[in-house]
């Protein structure tokens, strides 16, 4: 699978200067952290889930998580299960299974560890359809059961499980357990290194612990309580020295148009006359906040973002691509380092480009651009959306 293969060819050829890298569930963890993008979650519960998985994935969608945790009522945990089985089974049966069968990296978010084993094992081999689970409230405490319950589901199925861990407990939010409760964390995911895919931060219930709900127009950042646990995570769970993980970015939860009251936050300058149709419907269907927001995930360190409906997939990975720009800094500074280092001018004549301390941003860059592709020079965010968009 790669990014943007929903589009033509010729499209593609238009957009970027170096399309997407293909990629597949046996990928490497750098690459597959890093391509995760827009991941949709959708409730184990809907009787044609199969076939929603098919239809997204034509859409552009390369990574999803079926839900049997807070997207389903408590009694309904029993029909999810079976329905999940009969639904995961059927793609398998369907596809060639495996690498390569048109799939996205599907994920299970589950309750308990046991049902990890369980799931694996009324699976069958149907199982290889799967790339791993999401692990809920996550702690040292509750995360190494489900953790030492992947490595026996390992066991059974043979093949790699990959786990993607929520950080979201109410222990994490407050002060006085924060450090000690970042510290568990942090052992227990170094520890399962070699399982662990990427961080998942739960902001909604992060929100939920003082009663806050963030307005369509606000985002994340804007939210004291939750902007310092973010900065915190990255803090101990993201440095770019090695023995970070990719930490991603928070659920944005609108999606019908509500009634505004501050300004729209897209300005009209990227927008040509042409696309000015197209600012208008992201800003009637509130995705102006959603476009800040993946801007402000990216600059605080985060990578790829949860998502609840299918229209925010398009934006967030349009703003995933590199642009010519970046690519061309990360790429001088690159090339220098193994040089003797120093203090360069940007080939855009915009900025200066010190190598050394660059030098992770460069390296994080062009894993990004080895999974999204680089726009051409004369590319814009605007014209990588209206083509999602369009093909979608």
């Amino acid at each position: 699978m790669h990014h943007f293969g929903h589009l033509a060819p010729q499209v593609r050829g238009e957009l970027f200067h170096r399309e997407p890298a293909a990629f597949s569930a046996s990928s490497p963890l750098p690459v597959l952290a890093a391509a995760l993008g827009a991941t949709l979650y959708s409730p184990a519960t809907r009787p044609r889930l199969a076939d929603d998985v098919r239809k997204q994935t034509a859409r552009g969608v390369v990574s999803m998580v079926l839900c049997l945790e807070d997207a389903i009522d408590d009694a309904e945990v029993g029909a999810a299960e079976d329905n999940l089985v009969a639904q995961l089974t059927r793609l398998a049966t369907e596809g060639a299974g495996g690498d390569g069968d048109g799939l996205p990296l599907l994920f299970v978010r589950v309750r308990t560890p046991g049902q990890i084993t369980a799931l694996t094992r009324r699976l069958g081999p149907a199982v290889r359809v799967l790339s791993g689970f999401v692990l809920p409230k996550f702690t040292e405490e509750t995360g190494v059961p489900f953790l030492e319950s992947l490595a026996g589901a390992e066991e059974v199925c043979g093949q790699r499980l990959l786990a993607m861990p929520v950080l979201e407990s109410a222990a994490l939010l407050y002060a006085e357990t924060r450090e000690e409760t970042l510290r568990g964390i942090a052992r227990t995911v170094e520890k399962y290194r070699d399982r662990v895919l990427a961080l998942r931060l739960g902001v909604t219930d992060f929100c939920s612990a003082y009663g806050l709900r963030r307005a369509p127009d606000m985002t994340a950042y804007d939210v004291g309580i939750v902007a310092s646990v973010i900065a915190d995570v990255v803090n101990v769970l993201g440095r770019a020295d090695g023995t970070g993980f990719t930490v991603t970015g928070p659920v944005w939860e609108y999606f019908p148009r509500q009634e505004r009251m501050f300004k729209p936050q897209l300005r009209r300058t990227p927008f040509t006359p042409g696309a000015e149709r197209l600012r208008s419907a992201l800003i009637e269907h509130d995705l102006d906040g959603l476009l800040r927001e993946v801007e402000l995930d990216r600059a605080n360190g985060l990578l790829g973002k949860t998502c609840i409906h299918p229209a925010h997939v398009a934006p967030v990975h349009a703003l995933s691509v590199v642009t010519h720009e970046e690519f061309s800094d990360a790429a001088d500074i690159l090339r220098e380092e193994r040089g003797r280092g120093g203090v360069l001018r940007s080939a855009y004549t915009n900025k200066m480009n010190e190598v050394k301390p660059h030098r992770a941003w460069a390296e994080r860059t062009m894993r990004r651009a080895h999974v999204f592709g680089v726009a051409r020079e004369d590319v814009t965010f605007v014209e990588l959306l209206a083509a999602a968009v369009h093909a979608a």
